[in-house]
């Protein structure tokens, strides 16, 4: 990962809303990441795409890919040790002998190994927060798993819990699912594997970030497997997309706390009452402004 400053600096005036112009084929385009097919290996490109409820939103924030990719890069850095990951070593090397020298792509984009995906989300809750929230509220339990009662919103839980879900195509909602439904998906073992590996990288990342003054709420992770069954860190790791970062200094219970993350966003359509549904409306310049400067101040605190 580049120094904070450099990153700040690199970050382009306008949103980068596809990726255009290499000579390698596009073989999937996501919510925010777009794969290319490199032969040996893949492109991942970050996009500079948001989206909320599963709905990419026709409004980018500028450099948010770049933010998300060096963030992801420091993650996978830091955490090798408790799993391996997707990524090839020496990656200025892999851009340079595949003739990938644009800094833009170079700064949103990581070279990994051609995987296969587990077909799950692994998510992990520290604190009871949003859908969480909302369903203890209506029966004490969250993704089936029952909670001790009298717990407020944003309260700490006295335990991480692994709460997955579905893997939704673009435009539909992943789905929670209970152990039953995990195992049955990716095999006992994989699910067994998957979820004490997930609650191990969330206490991880939770400390790390807590050190730095932020509270990592919950986060979600993605698996996948080689040719020879070995399980791999794969996508992005505990980012403001894929992760509820709260600052810790005005974190109280009782309430929804501010975010660096896309809650931002989140609270902002909600006050719209939009249904969710595609299309999604337009993002104000002052919405698009805060969000950047949130993706921003969480990249700073945590790896300064």
């Amino acid at each position: 990962m580049l120094p904070f400053a450099q990153i700040a600096a690199a970050l382009p005036e306008k949103p980068v809303m596809t990726v255009d112009g290499l000579k390698y084929p596009r073989i999937a385009s996501g919510k925010v990441r777009e794969l290319f097919d490199l032969g040996d290996a893949l492109l991942m490109a970050a996009s500079d795409r948001l989206s909320a409820f599963d709905v990419v939103l026709p409004d980018g924030i500028p450099g948010k890919g770049i933010v998300l990719n060096q963030m992801s890069l420091w993650w996978f850095d830091l955490t090798k040790g408790i799993i391996p990951n997707h990524l090839l070593p020496d990656q200025t090397g892999e851009f340079d002998r595949r003739g990938l020298r644009e800094r833009d792509l170079q700064l949103r984009s990581m070279i990994v190994r051609k995987l296969k995906p587990l077909t799950i989300e692994c998510v992990v809750r520290g604190y009871i927060v949003g859908s969480g929230w909302n369903s203890y509220q209506r029966d004490g339990t969250v993704c089936g798993i029952r909670l001790p009662p009298g717990l407020r919103q944003a309260d700490r839980l006295p335990e991480p819990i692994f709460t997955p879900t579905t893997k939704a195509e673009q435009g539909s909602h992943d789905e929670p699912i209970d152990d039953g439904q995990g195992e049955k998906a990716v095999g006992i073992e994989q699910y067994r594997k998957v979820k004490a590996v997930s609650l191990e990288l969330y206490r991880f990342g939770h400390e790390r970030a807590q050190k730095a003054g932020v509270i990592l709420a919950d986060t979600k992770f993605e698996f996948g497997t080689d040719a020879t069954g070995n399980l791999l860190l794969i996508d992005e790791v505990m980012t403001p997309d894929s992760s509820r970062f709260w600052p810790a200094e005005s974190y109280a219970p009782g309430r929804s706390p501010p975010s660096f993350d896309k809650q931002y966003v989140r609270d902002h359509l909600l006050a719209l009452k939009w249904d969710q549904r595609p299309p999604a409306p337009k993002l104000p310049p002052e919405v698009i402004r805060r969000t950047q400067e949130k993706y921003l101040e969480a990249l700073r605190k945590l790896t300064k």
